[in-house]
């Protein structure tokens, strides 16, 4: 029985093989010629004929037209599973990552235990770098099992992100969904040892009932995201962040534990914080010294922060190479676009808003004749008041006859409490779920009154009352008319329902106007905004959302402007929702932002040149975004807050020296907001990712696209084939996509679409540009599975000899693109890798295709150079070829085929020699993973295509 090693071919079942490494001398472990490794079979040489096998040659009769050498390259690499790069996961991706987000999978690499901290802006795409390294880990072994930790409110999404982009199916465990995970267990599993890769809710998972079972079963890779919620600063820090911080010091505590932590936000201004962070991934991280060239060096191992500027000077550098295949086009829009526009009172709405506050500065008053509990209570009803008033005639009425959540307060410590978080805007998504409802205002005195002013409030809701709203219909209107699709962003719930009762049917008849509030769960809210993109194809939407939709959810598909209903009064909180459109994936080069405010109710002007616009102001100087130090803008909003009252009562001297307070806090919170900045700015100097540079960078993400190709590749391959396989093609709204008719193409290929579609066939089609597509759609990325099974369909026919085959493994063209015969050949090599990893090595077999050319005949061909046998691919045909004369000289060319196997064994070993040290490369910092490494290519190399390029005018 003749041995076969890893790589080699071999006939069986009527069908070519590839052996796999895992086979032995009685069973042979084979996947199919062309095939994935969903096809994998085991066949055993005792029962079972299997012989050796060597691929056949292209027939000279069956010649291809101009096409066939494009369509059956690209079928090839689109079907590939399993390329031979350094990196293993990306062939079965459906994202094609930017060189730029492999900057933290490298890093990774070069670690025997993976620990580090991503902490790259919003909109960059931390979920498809810690997605990246995920994959890649799993595809390598170095992990067996994935959790990742998030809010339930982000669950669903990171769900969908890693099944749609890296094909990891994930279950979710919840609070809703363990007991049905539960009953599904053995008597005493662990659903941690059952389920090995999951999505945990951090909230659910840190309570001590199910704390020391997730740490006995946790799996060996773990992901935190929105990590800053989860550290502990000092005795100050709320409970829930130090039951998290506990629960994460106990996985940490596990050496080999792979560990990723992802934040938009580190380094919150607390120093102590960001260093036990830091602590996480490394015990030394948490007292060294980060300004010493060691500190920086053990940082830049685990590390890795790149605001927006980092990226465009990262593309500039790029943009600079002298190599065009390493330069990339990156999907990121050029800038924001910031308008702040006016609105003023009607005069009913002035007389309300000055009654409202009159009655506040009267509480408050007497509030602090009986002491602080009092005070503290009648505060928070007050603010709660004067935001609701200026947010809505709805928010205002709903607050005026809703009580304080203060009210029930028995301290001053416990009304700030209680208080502060349904009136303030806090950044951390920890606490954003369910605080966009209206607060109270009523405190138990004074009901008749309130329900007055809740009554008069009640009748100025329109835009003939309502000027703030008309304001709005006005601006909305503009931005329609430029083909944009806002998103309005709103304080509370009631003034969201409100705005969007409103808006419907006042922007014109196609625009449609939907809703999304914290009265949805978060499933709910996505499946809204997905229900609004499908309804709105063809026209232009509209969305009102509260800061619910603020954070983790990416909107930049479906939206490219942003309006601020209501003013934030933490100006990160502008940032986090102009950070859901302008995000990677934008297709505007500019993202508008209209600021609506009121210029005469006392709140808003100050809050915007006290607060928004000097945030702004940084962010255009820095290029990036700094938090506003919590205690003095609390210290600025609480003052503005009191010069309004103030004014009430003393307009003529208490209230001049509370504005003269509040100018002093302003200065205060500059020096302070100006201090930080400075820091930040020399600690993104100080600490900047330079362990891996650009150039390095761009050289493994051209070798990736010369693997495997780019997703523009998939989308012509995709209409080429279904145009020449008679499929019905029609263009939608959306620009890439397009509907495609298979009823009338070949049977085996409806054969092969039918599983996987999971729909009629009768009826078309969608082909959609995102990975994320409904049932009975189809995703033009190369893992989707019905672009796999036209690929398959695609390569499969051109191997065979008869039937409908749009690719053709041999050609003769005559084209003004040469002057002298030029040969084309499509060559596929297979390679053994033996890859080491902390489980030991571990074996594979690979593929790879290249296009290689020559002049002259075979025994003297005159090699080309590969970017000039690549450009063949798209040498148009500029004369007819006589069949019989095409026929004569390809079978003069096959012939002499066997003169050039010798260059097709040198370049595959050439091949080997770079593979390895590509491999090498990206491990190079660590001298135990490359420990081991070896890269074999199999002999001889398949040859697919045969291609024969003539001068158009004769043959040269």
């Amino acid at each position: 029985m003749p041995a076969y090693s890893a790589g080699s071919l071999v006939s069986a079942r009527g069908r070519d093989w590839v052996v796999l490494p895992e086979s032995a001398a009685d069973m042979l472990v084979l996947r199919p010629l062309g095939g994935s490794d969903d096809d994998v079979a085991a066949v055993f040489p005792a029962f079972e004929d299997v012989v050796s096998a060597s691929f056949a040659p292209p027939s000279p009769k069956d010649l291809g037209d101009q096409h066939a050498a494009g369509l059956l390259r690209s079928a090839l690499r689109i079907g590939f599973r399993s390329g031979a790069g350094p990196f293993r996961s990306l062939a079965g991706m459906a994202v094609e990552p930017r060189a730029y987000q492999l900057v933290p999978l490298m890093m990774a690499l070069r670690q025997k235990t993976v620990r580090m901290l991503i902490s790259d802006d919003v909109g960059i795409g931390k979920t498809v770098e810690a997605g990246l390294i995920a994959a890649e880990m799993l595809a390598q072994g170095s992990a067996e099992r994935l959790a990742v930790l998030c809010s339930p409110a982000l669950a669903e999404q990171w769900q969908e992100e890693l099944r749609t982009k890296f094909g990891i199916d994930a279950e979710l465990v919840l609070a809703s969904t363990v007991s049905r995970l539960e009953r599904g267990l053995d008597l005493g599993q662990s659903l941690f040892d059952r389920h090995h890769r999951v999505i945990v809710s951090t909230d659910f998972i840190k309570s001590t009932r199910h704390r020391d079972d997730f740490v006995r079963h946790c799996p060996d890779l773990v992901i935190v995201d929105e990590a800053h919620t989860c550290v502990a600063a000092d005795d100050s820090t709320s409970t829930q962040n130090q039951l998290r911080y506990e629960l994460l010091q106990r996985i940490a505590k596990e050496p080999e534990r792979h560990l990723l932590l992802v934040t938009a936000t580190p380094h919150s201004g607390k120093e102590s914080a960001f260093r036990n962070l830091l602590g996480l991934l490394s015990p030394e991280l948490a007292s060294v010294r980060l300004d010493s060239d060691a500190g920086r060096r053990l940082l830049a191992q685990h590390f890795v922060q790149r605001k927006r500027a980092d990226v465009r000077h990262f593309l500039t550098v790029n943009d600079g190479l002298a190599d065009d295949s390493q330069r990339e086009d990156t999907s990121f829009p050029s800038d924001r676009y910031f308008k702040d526009e006016t609105y003023r009172l009607s005069p009913a709405y002035r007389a309300l808003l000055e009654d409202a506050i009159a009655y506040a500065s009267e509480r408050v008053s007497a509030a602090g004749e009986r002491g602080k509990r009092e005070s503290r209570i009648a505060w928070w009803s007050a603010i709660a008041l004067l935001r609701s008033m200026v947010s809505s005639p709805r928010a205002a009425a709903q607050t005026l006859r809703t009580r304080s959540a203060a009210a029930v307060a028995a301290s001053a410590e416990e009304a700030d409490r209680l208080g502060a978080p349904l009136t303030s805007d806090a950044s951390d998504s920890d606490v954003m779920e369910g605080l966009d409802v209206a607060p109270g205002a009523e405190i138990g005195e004074a009901g008749a009154r309130l329900a007055q002013l809740a009554e008069r409030a009640a009748k100025l809701e329109g835009p003939d009352e309502d000027l703030k709203l008309a304001a709005l219909v006005k601006h909305l209107k503009a931005l329609i008319r430029e083909g944009y699709n806002p998103i309005v962003f709103c304080r509370y719930i009631p003034t969201a329902e409100y705005v969007a009762e409103h808006l419907d049917g006042k922007l014109g008849k196609k625009t449609v106007v939907r809703h999304v509030t914290g009265t949805l769960s978060p499933q709910q809210r996505l499946q809204r905004i997905e229900d609004l993109a499908d309804e709105s194809a063809d026209a232009p939407r509209v969305l009102v959302a509260t800061d619910c939709l603020s954070e983790g959810v990416n909107l930049q598909h479906h939206f490219d402007a942003v309006v601020h209903y209501d003013l934030a009064w933490n100006p990160t909180r502008h940032d986090q929702r102009e950070g859901r459109v302008d995000r990677y994936g934008q297709k505007r080069d500019v993202v508008k932002v209209i600021t609506l405010y009121g210029s005469d109710n006392g709140i808003d002007g100050k809050v915007l040149d006290v607060l928004i616009k000097k945030h702004r102001q940084i962010r255009k100087d820095l290029g990036i975004s700094v938090s506003v130090p919590d205690a003095a803008s609390t210290g600025v909003t609480d003052a503005i807050v009191e010069w309004l009252l103030m004014r009430e009562r003393q307009p003529d001297q208490e209230a001049l020296f509370e504005l003269e307070e509040l100018d002093r806090k302003a200065e205060t919170l500059e020096a302070e907001w100006s201090s930080a900045a400075e820091r930040e700015s020399t600690s993104r100097s100080r600490f900047a990712q330079r362990s891996i540079h650009p150039e390095e960078v761009a050289r493994e993400a051209a070798a990736i696209r010369d693997t495997l190709g780019r997703s523009d590749e998939v989308r012509r391959f995709v209409r080429n084939a279904l145009d020449a396989l008679d499929g019905v093609i029609r263009d939608s709204g959306v620009p890439g996509d397009f509907t495609a008719d298979i009823s009338g193409t070949p049977a085996g290929l409806r054969d092969a679409v039918a599983p996987v579609i999971g729909g009629e066939l009768s009826r078309p089609i969608p082909f959609r540009t995102t990975p994320a597509v409904a049932r009975g759609e189809a995703a033009l990325v190369r893992t989707d599975p019905v672009v796999g099974a036209l690929a398959g369909y695609v390569l499969n026919t051109a191997l065979e000899t008869e039937g409908r085959r749009p690719a053709r493994r041999c050609g003769v063209i005559r084209t003004d693109a040469v002057r002298t015969r030029t040969t084309l050949l499509l060559v596929r090599y297979r390679f053994h890798l033996t890859l080491p990893s902390r489980s030991g090595e571990k074996q594979i077999v690979a593929e790879d295709a290249r296009l290689l050319a020559f002049q002259g005949s075979p025994a003297g061909a005159l090699w080309l150079p590969p970017e000039e046998a690549l450009q063949l691919i798209d040498a148009t045909a500029d004369a007819n070829t006589d069949p019989v004369f095409g026929e004569r000289t390809m079978t003069r060319v096959l012939d002499g085929l066997p003169a050039v196997a010798g260059q097709l064994s040198e370049y595959g070993k050439q091949l080997e020699a770079e593979l390895e040290d590509s491999h090498r490369r990206v491990r190079s910092a660590s001298g135990e993973i490359v420990r081991g490494l070896d890269v074999t290519v199999q002999e001889p190399a398949d040859i697919l295509g045969v291609y024969v390029y003539l001068p158009a005018g004769g043959v040269a």
